[in-house]
């Protein structure tokens, strides 16, 4: 029973795609279509154990999933005679499987979606990957992920996108939103982004599998090859680029020896085919010949870094992206020297796209190390290390930052003046939460260990202009306040002088109409917690920082009232109906909890922790997010609806 079901599996993960494809050509529709494919898995699952597996087990799930799309063809009342019978010539005909695959794959990867809909609909639909299996690789719960695919299946069946394969400049386009797809699983799995480890060896192993069946589907794109070139030879580096205890192991500082010599051969034989097509070099071409260039240098030394800063400068003329442009200032920090790469990457500094990425003061760190700057380096290395979310970089780069032998300045650091400012008794809870949302902005945009003293009104002003630049007078002003006390409390002079104040204009929120509220409650997908907080927030006229409060102890639910403060917030049927629902069972703590539960580094107070789940208090701002993600599609500005607006609505 247990090699059966092992064998029905493998043969699911492999046949899969070709599957839901052969059906979405049936029924034009991607979400029947997989459930049609997943009605199938489960008769194997029943049958196979007592009959024994298929010689061609793949042709068996095709031909049972196939026959139960025509019944529900043949079911459904809405469809005419003559439906019926192309229902049955679409049974028998046989359209080339590859073009079927190919129209999955640009369905999946179709730009109407976001891209982490893609990246997930990608991964269940082509990889076979359950939704509990693309949760653990990006380190969410399987219930994102369910969400995520069903909003995208929504959003193609609404937007009608057809399963036909477009031609010319479509195509083109088409195609390229599929390959930064793969590379983006690639990359997810190359370098995690979050988690203990450094790398996620399945999510490479599957891009190069989707890699390499996107170059079989279209053999005369280029771009497919270098793609599948570009993944090989770094997929090659994973055995040298990971130390004994897990930790990051720099390029020049690899064991070439480990190189998976096979690999490199695969990708170079992949970079022959790319040319071969021909065409103008895109931007996977030019990212393979730089993986060449690495792969084809016996030793560091020799690499040609002259060749590579040439590649990453035409490069920039196609995809002149910030990440790019620092991947050439790195490129040019070994060509022509560090001095050349350090102005290259000051360059970027003040792009909003860099802000919190980790790499950037990484760069800058390397560079300024090799200048003999070994204060700064240090600074920059800590800073890295506070923004990157992956273990195993984090304590590479604080390790990193520790070799650095400097004197330690004298007077405290800007983190710990920052914590002593916000840990007073003085100041009020909100209070508190406002000066600490600008004071964590500017220590991670300058470094927790910059010493207070060396603090300047100049990088002051660039964290405003980076930062908030381009928000609304109100945020500006609130930020610029916060600097002014913290300054006037560290006795520094007023850092925020040369930060003019903004005239505030007040606009009215937009209001979602009855109808759309009628449209939102009925989406089937609604997670219940939002229903309920949307329905308790309609219902009653309380404040949502109010109802957010709320802990299960203060719910009367016959009489369908809580108590708040010296007030209290009343409903009516409708959430009276969802509230016992959400609630599960459980006696005590907050209504309205969160997704999972807090890190180590974040538990929140006992009153804001629900004893039976260990979930924290749901967040204002978390809360707002969530609704204004979701009425982005009923608000005529895309801009989404504010929360606090639902309880002014009759």
């Amino acid at each position: 029973m247990l090699d059966t079901h092992r064998t029905v599996t493998a043969v699911w993960k492999l046949e899969s795609a070709k599957i839901i494809a052969a059906l979405m050509r049936m029924v034009h529709d991607v979400g029947l279509a997989e459930e049609l494919a997943q009605d199938a898995l489960v008769a194997a699952l029943e049958q196979w154990p007592s009959t024994g597996v298929p010689d061609n087990p793949g042709a068996w799930l095709t031909t049972t999933a196939k026959r139960r799309a025509v019944d529900h063809i043949r079911r459904s009342q809405r469809l005419t005679h003559k439906q019926e019978q192309l229902a049955h010539g679409l049974e028998q005909q046989q359209a080339p499987e590859n073009d079927d695959v190919l129209r999955l794959m640009l369905i999946s990867c179709h730009p109407v979606l976001a891209t982490e809909a893609r990246t997930a609909m990608t991964l269940r639909l082509l990889g076979g990957l359950t939704a509990e299996e693309i949760a653990r690789a990006f380190l969410v719960t399987a219930t994102v992920i369910t969400q995520r695919i069903a909003e995208a299946k929504r959003t193609l069946a609404e937007e009608g996108v057809p399963f036909d394969l477009p031609d010319g400049t479509e195509l083109a386009e088409r195609l390229s939103s599929v390959l930064e797809v793969i590379y983006l699983i690639f990359n997810e799995g190359y370098s995690a982004t979050s988690g203990d480890d450094l790398m996620r060896p399945g999510l490479c192993l599957e891009a190069l599998r989707l890699g390499r069946l996107l170059a079989e589907l279209a053999p005369q794109e280029a771009e497919a090859h270098a793609l599948v070139a570009l993944m090989e030879i770094q997929a090659s580096r994973s055995a040298a680029r990971i130390g004994p205890s897990g930790e990051p192991v720099q390029l020049h500082e690899q064991n070439r020896g480990r190189w998976d010599q096979l690999l490199i051969r695969r990708g170079f034989a992949a970079m022959l085919r790319a040319r071969e097509a021909g065409g103008p070099p895109g931007p996977y071409l030019l990212q393979a010949a730089i993986a060449v260039c690495h792969a084809q240098a016996p030793t560091a030394e020799d690499t040609d870094w002259a060749q590579i800063a040439a590649l990453y400068g035409a490069l920039v003329q196609l995809v002149p992206t910030p990440i790019v442009r620092l991947n050439r200032a790195v490129a040019h920090g070994m060509a022509y020297g560090p001095q050349d790469g350090l102005e290259l990457v000051d360059s970027l500094t003040t792009d909003p796209t860099l802000r919190d990425y980790h790499l950037l003061p990484s760069v800058r760190g390397d560079l300024l190390a090799r200048l003999g700057r070994h204060q700064e380096a240090r600074l920059e290395f800590h800073r890295a290390a506070s923004l990157t979310r992956n273990a195993a970089e984090r304590a590479f780069l604080h390790r990193r930052a520790d070799e650095i032998e400097v004197t330690s300045p004298s007077g405290p650091t800007l983190g710990r003046a920052a914590r002593d400012f916000l840990n007073r008794d003085d100041l009020e809870a909100a209070t508190i939460h406002s000066y600490g949302q600008t004071l964590r902005r500017l220590c991670l945009a300058l470094g927790d260990e910059l010493p207070l003293a060396s603090l300047t009104a100049d990088q002051v002003e660039r964290v405003f202009a980076t930062t908030w630049g381009e928000t609304a007078a109100r945020t500006w002003n609130r930020h610029r306040s916060a600097v002014r006390s913290f300054c006037a409390w560290a006795s520094l002079s007023d850092l925020a002088d040369g930060l003019d104040r903004r005239a505030e204009t007040r606009t009215r929120a937009p209001v979602p109409a009855p109808a759309q509220l009628d449209a939102l409650w009925s989406r089937p997908d609604l997670p219940l917690r939002e229903r309920t907080l949307w329905r308790l927030l309609h219902e009653s006229t309380a404040g949502v920082k109010a109802v957010l409060s709320l802990n299960i102890e203060d719910l009367d639910l016959d009489e369908r009232r809580a108590r708040t403060g010296r007030t209290w917030v009343t409903w009516r049927s409708e959430t009276a109906r969802l509230l016992p629902q959400l609630l599960a069972g459980r006696t005590r703590g907050p209504v309205f909890v969160s997704d999972r539960r807090p890190g180590p580094a974040r538990t929140p107070a006992p009153a804001d922790l629900c004893p039976d789940t260990g979930r924290r208090r749901l967040s204002y701002e978390r809360a707002e997010y969530l609704f204004k993600e979701t009425t982005k599609l009923l608000d005529p500005a895309a801009n989404g609806y504010t929360l606090s607006r639902l309880k002014s609505l009759p």
